[in-house]
């Protein structure tokens, strides 16, 4: 979760996995189902090859949730859907840490108290202060430092007794350039996933799960890497869910379906993968190799007119009117300083704005604009009315290939959290998981 995250590196877990050979199951077409399953008729209680999870352990990491992600505690099936999705990752969680400790890996309680001691510092507090935040809100140190405990053990695991020996070859690195060369002015897309688990038992509730926190991201109160952080499967989980910069083709066909079809700023899924759903978010796109526009840096005067307090709508849209009028006899950036004098409009210089920094509607009209000419007036009577003179812009050079050691860099980290799913999913299918 975002409060306790470690860096790791960032890897969708939704790349279907060839070298795991697929269960040939003898399953008939026409089938009757004799009983019945309800994934949440299960008490808050499990022990884990003789560790025990118990509903206090529950409650007091959902409380820690709502709590890191400023959320209102939900009620009803949604506290159960959360309970439920809570207790899988306690499961998981715990998993790591016994095969950490099992290849004699061990997080020490110093270690412990130093990563807690940084997350109290990101939330503007003292490790005692987070203590009786985290009471407060119906969690505890322990219920944290258990997480942050669970997030250190399985990336050292990791590096220990996978990276090494992960080995990425010459031809491979070049195979990837000659691509990337290949695809020079194709569509890429900057992702970011939540990933969950589901098989034929909790298919049903895992959609309804992630139909609901999509419903959660869209109120726009957190963004999208507060739930990933929290709530995804993936490796990416401690990095926001971050996949960096994809191209259609490295994608799982479902994935890339979804971003070819999606804005900035969408939010697709529930999309139904080998293993479960993902949800993604698009936080940008761009051309590979290719030079984007928005990308170019704009030095701007901005011109501010504002209302004084009992202005009446009549009165705001006569100096609106007149606002937009001066602003039509801009004749480049030495004109706007006697402009604004004649207007009452404040003046602001910006030399360092982006186009994609810009909100959309604003960059469209940024990307048409010439040297010299004023954007259309935009605001509110009580923020104040504005309007932006382009004085100058910096076009962004063509994209360049990324080096030979970026590419290797990018295929260890791909490798080695796919070997880390590959290891949770051992553990999981191993592991003696008793409900109480």
């Amino acid at each position: 979760m975002g409060i306790a995250a470690v860096a790791a590196g960032a890897i969708a877990q939704t790349v279907e996995d060839n070298s795991v050979p697929q269960a040939a199951l003898d399953i008939p077409a026409n089938l009757q189902i004799f009983g019945k399953l309800d994934p949440n008729v299960r008490k808050p209680t499990a022990i884990v090859n003789n560790t025990v999870i118990t509903g206090t352990d529950v409650d007091q990491r959902v409380a820690l949730v709502i709590f890191a992600n400023k959320l209102e505690m939900p009620k009803g099936e949604e506290l159960e859907r959360l309970k439920l999705q809570i207790l899988r990752q306690l499961i998981d969680e715990t998993l790591q840490i016994q095969e950490a400790r099992t290849n004699d890996i061990v997080v020490t309680k110093p270690e412990i108290d130093q990563s807690y001691d940084r997350v109290a510092n990101r939330f503007n507090q003292s490790p005692q202060q987070l203590n009786g935040a985290l009471r407060a809100a119906g969690s505890s140190e322990r219920s944290l430092k258990r997480q942050i405990e669970g997030e250190l053990a399985w990336q050292r695991f990791l590096r220990r007794k996978v990276e090494p020996f992960v080995n990425i070859g010459d031809q491979e690195v070049k195979a990837i350039l000659d691509r990337l060369e290949a695809s020079k002015g194709t569509e890429e897309y900057n992702l970011r996933e939540i990933y969950l688990s589901a098989n034929d038992a909790t298919g049903q509730q895992v959609v309804a799960n992630a139909r609901a926190m999509i419903a959660e991201i869209q109120k726009g109160q957190q963004p999208f890497d507060y739930f990933a952080r929290q709530f995804s499967e993936a490796s990416t989980r401690a990095v926001g869910g971050d996949l960096g910069w994809v191209r259609a083709a490295v994608l799982p066909a479902e994935l890339a379906t979804a971003a070819q079809q999606m804005q900035v700023g969408q939010v697709a899924g529930p999309i139904e993968i080998p293993g479960g759903v993902s949800i993604i978010y698009l936080t940008d796109k761009r051309q590979v190799l290719t030079a984007d526009p928005r990308d170019a840096r704009l030095s701007l005067k901005q011109l501010t007119i504002r209302f004084p307090q009992g202005t009446n709508q009549a009165q705001a849209t006569q100096r609106a009117e007149a606002f937009t009028k001066a602003l039509t006899n801009i004749q480049g950036c030495g004109s706007v300083a006697k402009i604004a004098a004649g207007v009452g409009a404040e003046v602001v210089d910006n030399d360092t704005v982006r186009i994609r920094d810009l909100p959309p509607q604003l960059g469209d009209i940024m990307l048409k604009l010439q040297i010299g000419q004023s954007t259309p007036p935009f605001g509110s009577p009580s923020e104040g009315v504005r309007a932006l003179v382009l004085c100058g812009r910096d076009d962004p050079k063509s994209g360049q290939l990324p080096s030979s050691d970026q590419v290797e860099n990018q295929l260890q980290t791909q490798r080695v959290n796919l070997r880390a799913q590959q290891k949770l999913r051992d553990l999981r299918r191993d592991a003696i998981v008793e409900y109480r």
